[in-house]
């Protein structure tokens, strides 16, 4: 595609998007989990707002590493509508993403679009405003009880947005940032509800479908799932949705549906630059990660080919390494950073590669499996 057929395609899509604005969580303990991914994952503290700020109800502390953006909320008093909701949602799912919100050049037109082509609409567009300018905010639903917030920040020079406070790391700062962006953000729904969200996002949003995993793709000797990428024309936001497969056993999608109550978002990847020197410092901070078996290295440079870290060191560090006719990518999964086997995180660190680690879904997916027994749920 040329740069002229790239940009008229640009300024003909009826839902334009900017990128991630933020992943927000909804949290028993927000300035607890600010300080766990303040010191875990690196990430700096860089907004507030609460009870001291005209925010009487609700807390929230906004952290940033790069352009990945994570907003964590709790609640302090429940009266509210906002607050009913939110404290509802960690009662019956945990901790969890309640809101992938996406940045937008125009909310009114992004709003109008996506409730014309279906989508049920959660917050008409808004102006909010401070001393810092002008935000426009509107939602719309997607699966279970996630949202898409429609953030068109203009001008707007503030921290975050209006009613936010700028504040202070919590934790010294790391050397270098442990990511730099999030990749991708994927969701679990219900068997047979895969296809329906990914014509929901192809209708609403105008995403495309990048890659397609099914059958063989990923399956093991216990059970399988589904899963389909949908994403925007310049791949800033990209949405893998899974959904189980019938299996001899029970797979990791049902032990999520099961555990968090229902679809919703199970796993947030982030784009390194350097994931060993990433992995070795979340680790020395006491995040766990899926282990995979030496037998894996053994036969790794052998299809895999040269990569810029030597396969001893991948070993070192449980490191998964995927090559495709684009490239290479090296990728490791947490373990779920809650005491519900719900939400984890992906670590990516991409060479050319679009992809999805194809190659390592079998030998993820056991390690996952191993997990699952040792709770009991497989």
């Amino acid at each position: 595609m040329t740069a002229h057929t790239s940009n008229e395609a640009r300024e003909h899509d009826p839902f334009p998007v900017r990128g991630m604005d933020a992943v927000v969580f909804a949290v028993g303990n927000a300035k607890q989990a600010a300080h766990y991914y303040s010191t875990a994952f690196g990430m700096t503290l860089v907004a507030y707002r609460g009870p001291e700020h005209g925010s009487p109800e609700l807390a929230s502390y906004v952290l940033e590493s790069g352009g990945a953006r994570f907003v964590l909320t709790s609640v302090i008093r429940p009266e509210s509508a906002e607050g009913h909701r939110l404290a509802r949602h960690v009662a019956e799912h945990g901790d969890g993403v309640v809101d992938l919100a996406i940045e937008v050049p125009d909310a009114r037109a992004a709003f109008a679009h996506a409730t014309a082509q279906g989508a049920r609409p959660l917050a008409e567009p808004e102006e909010f405003s401070d001393e810092n300018g002008t935000v426009v905010l509107a939602a719309v639903a997607t699966y279970g009880e996630t949202r898409h917030t429609l953030v068109e920040r203009g001008d707007y020079k503030g921290p975050y947005l209006p009613g936010y406070v700028p504040a202070g790391p919590l934790v010294a700062r790391p050397e270098r940032r442990f990511f730099q962006a999030v990749d991708h953000c994927v969701g679990n729904v219900e068997l047979g509800r895969m296809n329906e969200w990914v014509e929901f996002y192809q209708r609403v949003m105008g995403f495309t479908n990048m890659k397609e995993f099914v059958g063989d793709d990923i399956a093991t000797e216990y059970s399988a799932l589904m899963s389909k990428v949908v994403a925007d024309g310049s791949r800033k936001v990209k949405f893998p949705i899974n959904e189980p497969a019938p299996g001899r056993k029970k797979s990791q999608i049902d032990e999520y549906l099961e555990f968090y109550g229902g679809p919703g978002v199970q796993h947030i990847a982030l784009a390194t630059n350097d994931i060993v020197a990433t992995v070795a410092a979340m680790r020395a901070a006491g995040v766990e990660f899926l282990g995979v078996p030496d037998s894996y290295y053994d036969e790794l440079g052998s299809w895999v080919g040269e990569t810029r870290v030597p396969v001893e060191t991948l070993r070192e560090h449980r490191v998964l390494a995927d090559r495709d006719e684009d490239g290479y990518l090296l990728q490791i999964f947490t373990k779920p950073v809650q005491d519900r086997p719900t939400v984890f995180f992906e670590l990516i660190e991409r060479h050319g590669s679009m992809g999805f680690g194809k190659g390592n879904f079998k030998a993820l997916f056991e390690a996952i499996e191993r997990e699952q027994a040792r709770r009991g749920n497989l």
